[in-house]
């Protein structure tokens, strides 16, 4: 009854050009679910394990569709953040959903390092309408959101082989981790600083 993941996977890696439901933003890319959030908030070690699980299994790419406002461990999960960014992995972040500047409240992971240095190889991604405009929704913040991407009415794949539509900021996530993709099958020698600034 978790669909989130499935929603999330498809619009980075849905097949494409066959004709049935949707396209995914890039072909020949290999998804790793990890599934680190219960239903309700994510549990800070479960985060940290997940990220280091997935550097150390070869992920490039880490899209992370979740975020919260309270975070009693938040060391662990930017020491993995961390520790991500030393492997060359590229992460990316959902800003939330609650239309907050995240510049004035934290949203977690915050990926502050110690020195109060923001990690280098994390990207937020707040949502946007289909002007292009911020959704209402979307949590914005000059400072701790990197990109805006579509995020509302937007359709992927679902449960028992079905299609859904939803909006927010788990879904423009992917896309941006998908285009993020795309980007590094072309260009493999890019680095992942390299991939964030382009």
């Amino acid at each position: 009854d978790s669909y989130h993941g499935t929603f999330v996977a498809g619009l980075v890696a849905a097949v494409r050009n066959n004709g049935i439901g949707i396209n995914g933003i890039v072909d020949s890319v290999a998804i790793m679910g990890i599934r680190a959030v219960p239903e309700g908030d994510e549990y800070d070690k479960d985060i940290a394990l997940a990220i280091r699980y997935a550097v150390d299994n070869g992920a490039k790419l880490i899209n992370m569709s979740f975020g919260k406002y309270f975070s009693p461990h938040s060391d662990w999960v930017n020491d993995a953040i961390n520790y991500a960014g030393k492997k060359g992995v590229l992460l990316f972040h959902a800003a939330g959903n609650e239309g907050k500047n995240i510049d004035s409240v934290t949203f977690y992971p915050s990926a502050v390092l110690k020195g109060n240095k923001r990690a280098d190889n994390l990207i937020r991604v707040g949502a946007s309408t289909p002007s292009g405009d911020a959704a209402a929704i979307s949590n914005y913040g000059a400072s701790n959101v990197d990109v805006f991407a579509p995020g509302i009415k937007i359709r992927s794949t679902g449960l028992d082989n079905g299609y859904q539509t939803a909006d927010g900021t788990s879904l423009a996530t992917p896309i941006t981790t998908g285009v993020a993709a795309l980007l590094w099958s072309y260009y493999p020698q890019l680095s992942a600083k390299q991939v964030k600034s382009i």
